[in-house]
Order: C-alpha cells, then structure tokens, then sequence
C-alpha cells in the first residue's frame, strides 16, 4: 500500500483515483474534468504533477503551512487569561462581544469557544430531544401584547441579597419595557413595574402572564368577593385585559427572556461591580437600551397599540392604590393593616356611624379614607397582633434573607466587646 495515500484527505483520494484513470487512458480529460468539478485546463495540470512527483502531486502544498490568519500567541495568552479571571463564566457569545467593546480584540465566538473547550472553561451542552410547542405568530403592533413574569435569582452572584426581577417585555418586538428588582414577587413589584411602563409608553391592550396568585384567585372555593386580586382590579381600572397562560411554554418570550437575563444582566453587573438592589435599579435603563439595541426587532405594523396616559402622575397613583372598604364603628374606629383608626371630625360626626368608607392604600406607604366625594382624617391609636404571613416558592428566599439578617443583628449586639490591653 502507498504510504502517501494514507496522508490524503477523501477528496484527494477521489482526485487521485480520476487522475490514474486518465494517466491510463481508461477516462478523457473532458469527462475527467466533469466529475472533478474543474476545468479541463486544471485536469491537464494535475496529470502532469502526478507524472512528475507521482501521488504526492496532488497533495494540497498548504498542508503543514500556518495560517497567515492565526491567532498570534501573544493574543491568544492575553485572551486566555482574561477567560479565566475577568471573563470567568462568560458564554462564548457574550465573551466575544465584551472582548470587542472593552479590550478591543476582535475574535469570532466559534474560535472562542474552540479555546474555552481546549481551556477547560466550556462545556458543550448535550442535546435532547424537547417536546416540541407549536410557534406563534409575534403580535403585529408593538403594546398589543406584554408579557409578565417574575425571575428569582442569586442577581449578585454572592456579592448581596437574592432577590426578584420583575420584567415586561413586549410581544411584537423583544423589547424590554421595564425591569424592576424587588425582595420577592410581589403585587407593589408588579405594580411599580407597571407604572414606569405606563408612564413610558402609555396603556397596553393586553398583560400576559403566569397563573400566579398576584394575578388571579386559585382558590376553586372561594364563595366571596369579585373573583379578582388586587393587580386584576388595577389593571380593569387602567381597561387593560389580563391573559393567564397555561403553561410556562405558552409565554416562552419572557421565559427565555429570563434565562438570557441570567446570564447576561449577572455578568454586566459583574463587570460593573454592583452589589445591591438600589444599583441593579440605577443600572437597569442602561442594560435595556443594550438589550433592545441587539435583540429587539421591528414590528409588522409601524402604528403602535399602547393608548397614551394623558392623565397626571398622581391620577396614575390614586388608580394603582389597592382599595378595600370598611364600615365605620359607632365610635368612628375601623380597623386596617393590623392597627384600629379613629375618624377624625370638626363635629359630633352622628352622620358617619355606620357609613362604608374606602381605604386607598398607595405605593408609598400612606392610606387615604375616602367617603363619597371627600377624604376623611383619620389616626391609628392601637396596634393589634397580626398573624405570620404565609410564603410561597417565590417569596420564601426573601423571608429566609431577613430572618438570617435579624439574627446575625442580634448576635452583634448580644456580643461582648472585646477587652482592650491598656498596657
């Protein structure tokens, strides 16, 4: 057996079978050239390197050579060295795109990855087969549709408290709208959220969402009531309609929104060296002026579906207010958030006793009593015990948080301190 052949790439193989049939007259140049693919002039060229140095001939003369276009080593330390300390964890993708825009080296994501798998800092993921969900169309006007969700996460990597991003991002386009940290998941998170997109870009036609609590009564029986949760009545009042999903696959945008925002948001944070919810907050237009600049994408119709909120701030505020009501004792008390209240009145007040009032809980804390037309003073004398709140799966880390904190403030306190030397 020729040694030389075993050095042959398969296409070389078949190229040096065609030459030694038209070498022996068994095939013409013409049809030689016709399964070779070339042209007939390159065919007389062939024979006459195989006639001259026999199979090694045709043995491509860039094998063995280095690329004019290869990575310098200098480069390639640099870039390993910046994967493994700065850029430790950094997906192949986002890696390249950070080396560009802070170390100005441009290298493709697949050469980086090639390195990250020869480094040890990459694993290729396995594929399996996933269930397979049928596509839906994007909505074709930008605030037809906004997708809600709530995405747990360790957002600090360590560096400070878990805590919840709220996002909303937007059917038609992948645009985010509005991303908002919180402790937990919770219906005030929701409505913040909702409140700067409203102010943003106006009135959506339609929220979609999980079937969370915040956004719908689970309880099958449930006797009292309007069958709505706070955020439901919020939203009815701004005429916005409430879409529950069925399953997480139904609101896949958002979904997957989360999982890049995993990746993404942590790292820039990383880079950025932000540690707390206040900062993540400052951070959060510039991450989604980015976002929307690589990933948001054009809608079918230019004509947007938001109605614009012509109203003042504090209109908005007096309409995201979660509302309750109570009747009035003779005395003029009710109770509310664990504390009892007394009316205040210029006079004996004879006409209030027994009179439905409505309570405006706002965003910011306050409480307003509002009877028919006008807003009662009101003052909280007496404290009542309240019972434990109960947690879910999205709120439990934030209780477990402030329990932790509490304790570790305790145990300083409780602490000695040192004895110092006077010597």
């Amino acid at each position: 057996m020729d040694l030389g052949i075993l050095a042959m790439s398969e296409a070389e193989r078949e190229r040096l079978f065609v030459v030694r049939q038209m070498v022996e007259r068994q095939l013409s140049w013409k049809l030689g050239a016709e399964r070779l693919g070339i042209g007939v002039r390159q065919v007389k060229r062939l024979v006459r390197a195989y006639r001259m140095l026999g199979d090694a001939g045709l043995v491509s003369r860039q094998r063995g050579r280095i690329s004019p276009r290869r990575m310098k080593d200098d480069v390639r330390t640099r870039i390993a060295t910046l994967l493994g300390g700065r850029y430790a964890g950094f997906g192949p993708t986002l890696a390249a795109e950070k080396l560009g825009e802070r170390e100005d080296i441009v290298v493709s994501r697949e050469t980086l990855r090639a390195l990250q798998i020869e480094l040890g800092l990459w694993r290729p993921k396995r594929r399996r087969a996933k269930r397979v969900f049928a596509l839906r169309q994007r909505r074709a006007r930008f605030g037809e549709l906004i997708q809600i969700d709530g995405s747990p996460h360790d957002w600090f990597e360590g560096r400070g408290p878990r805590c919840t991003l709220i996002v909303f991002i937007d059917d038609a386009t992948g645009r985010l709208t509005d991303l908002r940290f919180a402790q937990a998941e919770t219906t005030r998170a929701y409505l913040e959220a909702l409140k700067a997109h409203v102010l943003a870009h106006g009135r959506p036609l339609a929220l979609y969402s999980d079937r969370h609590g915040i956004f719908r009564v689970n309880a099958k029986d449930a006797a009292s009531g309007d069958g709505k949760t706070a955020f439901g009545r919020v939203v009815e009042r701004l005429d916005i309609e409430l879409i529950n999903a069925l399953t997480p696959q139904a609101k896949g945008r958002v979904e997957r929104a989360n999982q890049t925002l995993q990746d993404r948001l942590v790292k820039e944070m990383r880079l950025a060296g932000i540690s707390g919810i206040e900062a993540a907050q400052g951070f959060a237009p510039q991450f989604m002026a980015m976002w929307n600049a690589r990933f948001a994408v054009e809608p079918r119709e230019a004509c947007p579906a938001h109605r614009p909120w012509t109203a003042t701030p504090a209109a908005l505020d007096e309409v995201l207010a979660w509302r309750e009501e109570r009747v009035l004792s003779k005395a003029l008390t009710f109770r509310a958030a664990g504390n009892v209240y007394c009316v205040k009145t210029s006079g004996p007040g004879t006409a209030l006793r027994g009179a439905r009032v409505s309570l405006y809980h706002f965003m910011d804390g306050t409480m307003q009593v509002r009877y028919k037309d006008r807003t009662l003073a009101c003052t909280a004398f007496r404290k009542l015990p309240l019972p434990a709140q109960a947690e879910d799966e999205k709120t439990i880390d934030a209780r477990l948080d402030a329990i932790i904190a509490g304790i570790a403030v305790s145990d300083h306190r409780s602490k000695p301190p040192a004895k110092q030397d006077c010597g």
